[in-house]
């Protein structure tokens, strides 16, 4: 059994390391549309939603925001695979769980942008007597987006880092293929994991410093 590090290794283990990454990138596209799109619905209807729904849904979203996302993919797993479809692939489950998850966090960054506008425009739509749609569509979503665009990106860079959670599932993510190499081989352990972090540095770090400066640079902005 190999106990230091190998390149020779390395380079056995990269072709499957790489396929993981790729699957990363997947579920984070998959999971950041749920979390983008969702999240604004969750803001829009917890805001100017009928008071049966409101209640419902912070409910809803507090029990997510406030469990562990492993807690969730585990329940909605087994229950999806003992009563609704055994069939339903890993990635479709853990991709949904986890945009859920951080939809309840996008939408506090949305609500946020909502709060900020400022209340004497709520006043001016309401006294022009301007649809519901305009109000929403040309004043409320455009102001809103620019003030939460940086914290949603911070929080999708976030979400990105959490997908090796559903390795638990068999999500064969770049943890999971660093697991099934050294099961195979009984090495590459380490030479696994060190690439796997370095694959998540490479692709997070340069977008958590544009969200930084986007950040900056909104915070300088007058609107």
């Amino acid at each position: 059994m190999q106990t230091g590090w190998s390149n020779e290794t390395l380079r056995e283990i990269f072709p499957a390391i790489w396929d993981g990454f790729i699957v990363v990138l997947q579920v984070t596209l998959v999971a950041g549309i749920i979390a983008i799109v969702v999240g604004l619905l969750v803001a829009i209807g917890e805001r100017n939603g009928p008071a049966w729904l409101r209640r419902p849904l912070s409910l809803v979203f507090q029990f997510i925001r406030n469990t562990p996302l492993l807690v969730q993919v585990l329940i909605v797993w087994t229950a999806t695979s003992l009563y609704i479809n055994p069939d339903w692939s890993a990635f479709a489950v853990g991709s949904t769980v986890l945009g859920l998850h951080y939809a309840s966090y996008t939408s506090e960054s949305y609500r946020a942008g909502i709060d900020a506008i400022p209340k004497g425009q709520w006043e001016a739509a309401t006294a022009l007597n301007l649809p519901s749609h305009r109000v929403w569509g040309a004043i409320v979503l455009p102001q809103m987006a620019r003030r939460s665009a940086a914290a949603v990106g911070n929080w999708i860079i976030a979400m990105f880092k959490e997908v090796p959670t559903l390795f638990i599932i068999g999500v064969m993510e770049m943890i999971a293929e660093a697991r099934a190499f050294q099961g195979q081989h009984y090495t590459g352990a380490v030479e696994g994991y060190t690439l796997a972090g370095l694959l998540f540095l490479a692709a997070s770090y340069p977008v958590a410093v544009a969200m930084r400066r986007l950040e900056n640079r909104l915070a300088k902005s007058n609107f």
